[in-house]
């Protein structure tokens, strides 16, 4: 497969490392190094990050739905200020862009200048989500990655692939090597939300879910040492 052009998703929680909330620095500047490796070799890659690691939209029991899901888009902006900033440390020249106006913060999203952005080597951030409630980051993933015309998603997660039951409650769960993302919609496993999937399968936009806390895991979904689930759309 050609992956000339990367969507990299990164989930919030994964970013605060073993702290589970907040940054974990070094976890940060280790990604960052590994997509200056992925940049320098001539990839263009762009990222949407989770907000899992401050907020989640059904963090609170009481509040209206809306406002919760509102919280959890500004929770996404502020993950991709850091980390963009992280990523300028080692050398990357980066663009945050959301759906939604940020004062001078962040651009606003358009197509055409995330695509001239990416040609010249700029890492791209989408931040926001989609700008609406009711849609998780897994949905504003697969639409950027659609929209870009990535050729794969890369999916860090704090779980090193999809398994058919909960590693962390069954020891003897059974990681699978390749799947297909009908497989994700028919048993709804749970690994991006339904109507994610559904988009993905329907527009042939495949995944590459890993580890991110393993060493270079990044690096290595690029390089043919793969150890994690390769999601076929």
């Amino acid at each position: 497969m050609e992956t000339n052009r990367i969507l990299l998703k990164l989930s919030g929680e994964a970013l605060a490392g073993d702290k589970q909330q907040g940054f974990d620095e070094e976890m940060v500047l280790s990604v960052a190094r590994q997509v200056k490796t992925v940049v320098d070799a001539g990839r263009q890659v762009a990222i949407v990050i989770g907000g899992g690691n401050f907020w989640r939209g059904r963090t609170s029991e009481h509040m209206d739905r809306v406002k919760a899901d509102q919280i959890g888009m500004l929770a996404t902006v502020m993950n991709c200020i850091y980390t963009a900033d992280m990523f300028r440390i080692v050398g990357l020249d980066t663009m945050i862009m959301t759906p939604f106006l940020c004062s001078n913060m962040t651009e606003l999203f358009n197509k055409d200048k995330a695509i001239e952005a990416l040609k010249n080597s700029k890492v791209v951030f989408f931040a926001g989500g989609t700008g609406h409630p009711y849609f998780s980051t897994d949905m504003s993933t697969v639409l950027m990655a659609i929209e870009i015309s990535a050729d794969v998603i890369l999916s860090g997660k704090s779980i090193d692939g999809v398994y058919d039951s909960d590693p962390k409650i069954n020891p003897n769960a059974k990681k699978y090597d390749t799947m297909e993302m009908k497989d994700i919609v028919d048993r709804q496993l749970g690994v991006i939300d339904l109507a994610s999937a559904v988009l993905a399968m329907e527009n042939h936009m495949s995944m590459m879910l890993f580890g991110l806390n393993e060493e270079n895991s990044i690096v290595k979904a690029l390089t043919g040492t793969f150890s994690g689930t390769f999601i076929k759309a």
